[in-house]
């Protein structure tokens, strides 16, 4: 199988204070991995370093089979981060030009929009069913069209690892709902490998195929069935609450 994300003997401090210690594990193309722990855990920290934007105190990373010091092709990867509220609802951009946006990491000077840019983002549009919103207004949106919207953005140059920060968060039953299907869909059919930040690990197991568990250092790695098995995590969360997220999955 080949390696997405291999971790070996990951540290990280934010000055005196431990985020990540010792944390070594690797997800394999076509993975699913639900990304879980309390707050504080290490769970963003862990998932900046992949995406190269914090470096690790010690510890070896490569994504997509390269050493991540090295890496450059990042337009292999999609992101979509915790808040899309950080980015300005006001802004007097259309649907459109949002998500070409998610094209400009891949060009040279003079980066400009072209013909197939413009079919190529048509096509994203379509997948997530909102071509028809296209020349809108992003700050017209409803929160799980504008969800939508940057998912396609993550989504134009067709990554070979999608990572989403608690994507659902803001959304309704309905829209949480499909967002998930469409992610089970870019999963199962087109073998994307998805890293998800989530909270609810309750309901993680209607998704993801691996529960990555992370209180500093690796609590629980591996498939949903083993960790229902696991005492490292009724540690963590006690036999009875252990039982009702085995018994959801």
């Amino acid at each position: 199988m080949d390696k997405i994300v291999d971790v070996k003997n990951l540290n990280f401090s934010y000055g005196a204070a431990e985020v990540l210690k010792d944390v070594t594990f690797s997800i394999e193309k076509g993975d699913y991995v639900g990304l879980g722990g309390h707050n504080g855990s290490g769970k963003t920290t862990l998932v900046k370093i992949i995406l190269g934007l914090i470096s690790p105190d010690t510890g070896d990373i490569s994504v997509l089979g390269k050493d991540l010091k090295k890496f450059k092709q990042w337009s292999k990867i999609g992101y979509l981060p915790q808040s899309i509220s950080l980015f300005n609802p006001i802004f007097p951009a259309t649907v459109y030009e949002v998500v070409s946006l998610g094209l400009i990491s891949k060009k040279k000077f003079p980066r400009r929009i072209t013909k197939a840019d413009e079919k190529t983002v048509d096509k994203a549009l379509e997948e997530l069913e909102i071509l028809d919103l296209k020349d809108k207004l992003i700050a017209d949106l409803s929160g799980g069209q504008q969800q939508r919207v940057f998912l396609a953005k993550a989504l134009v140059n067709e990554p070979e690892l999608l990572i989403l920060d608690e994507p659902s968060n803001a959304l309704d039953a309905k829209t949480r709902n499909n967002f998930f299907n469409l992610l089970n869909k870019l999963n199962k059919k087109k073998g994307m490998t998805i890293i998800l930040i989530t909270h609810d690990i309750g309901h993680i197991g209607e998704h993801a195929n691996k529960l990555l568990y992370l209180e500093k250092s690796v609590v629980f790695y591996g498939k949903l069935s083993e960790f229902c098995q696991s005492d490292s995590m009724s540690d963590v969360f006690g036999h009875e609450s252990q039982h009702l997220i085995c018994h959801q999955h």
